[in-house]
């Protein structure tokens, strides 16, 4: 499995009455696979891992694999409560067939550095599968430093860092502190052409899984250095990146999916539907945006 390109974070698409709707998020899975995508992450934040219950989150997985069909590789978020609970995950996913795992640090604890490097460590243990750490200091306050990840560099099967601490400087300082010991994306959609000059493997992709040719032309843009079309190009973007970096970027992001027909706005709770000024507000970004898309 190659670690680089685009790997979506897919949201996990419901009926009316909240219901797993596995028909509509096999559709957008296979219009991001045709756009030319690397790899597929469900279950994470944007796929509401925390308001799945167990057994749905290994029928997501499933179905991604089976839609998959071995086009891309398949990853799932690892957003347990318990370290016991993450390993028990790790290992039953492992045995459904995916390809690896995007680990966040254990739920709602704020672990110490001692508690966060022994968590991720047991949970490697867990699985002979490659696995990306997601670091995000801002929504799951563990805040993983790039002497950290020099420590965990031992750990055979930590392949990936996706970098989310909206911290640009981060990426300039994990190279000097591991330079190309892991591959690295970054998972703040704003930020993206910035980390891109600063050298990046690959890009976890939040708003732009409802623009999916556009996301992957932009990026292919950056990858051939092609500094000045992929600046214009952000400027139509960038609005609508900045969906991905507020605390309804579910509900945002949802919203945007449903009106260029990808799948539907419906959320779990406590999350609830967008309303009033602000639903039109966000509106008007994505109806901009969908107005002025560039032509790829």
């Amino acid at each position: 499995m190659s670690w680089n390109g685009v790997f979506p974070a897919v949201t996990t698409q419901f009926h009316a009455d909240l219901s797993l709707d596995l028909e509509a998020t096999a559709k957008h899975w296979e219009a991001l696979i045709d756009s030319g995508v690397t790899g597929l992450i469900v279950c994470g934040s944007l796929g509401e891992n925390q308001q799945l219950e167990p057994d749905e989150k290994r029928v997501v997985v499933k179905q991604a694999i089976e839609v998959a069909r071995g086009r891309v590789p398949v990853l799932s978020g690892v957003a347990e409560m318990s370290t016991a609970a993450a390993c028990r995950y790790v290992r039953e996913c492992q045995e459904l067939g995916a390809d690896g795992f995007m680990v966040m640090p254990a739920m709602v604890y704020k672990a110490e550095p001692r508690e966060a490097m022994a968590y991720f460590r047991a949970v490697a243990a867990a699985t002979r599968l490659p696995w990306m750490l997601y670091n995000n200091p801002v929504a799951y306050p563990v805040d993983i430093t790039p002497a950290h990840f020099r420590e965990l560099s031992d750990i055979s099967n930590l392949v990936a860092i996706k970098e989310s601490s909206a911290n640009p400087r981060r990426i300039t300082e994990l190279r000097l502190a591991v330079g190309d010991r892991y591959q690295l994306f970054v998972g703040v959609d704003d930020l993206i052409l910035e980390s891109s000059i600063l050298g990046i493997d690959g890009w976890v992709a939040g708003s732009g899984i409802a623009f999916p040719r556009e996301n992957q032309q932009f990026w292919e843009l950056t990858r051939a250095g092609r500094w000045d079309e992929a600046r214009e190009m952000y400027r139509w973007f960038y609005p609508l990146l900045k969906l991905d970096t507020h605390i309804k970027f579910v509900q945002y992001i949802k919203l945007a999916v449903q009106e260029v027909g990808l799948g539907r706005e419906h959320v779990r709770g406590p999350r609830l539907p967008l309303s009033g000024a602000e639903r039109e507000e966000v509106l008007r970004v994505i109806h901009q945006g969908i107005e002025n898309r560039p032509r790829v």
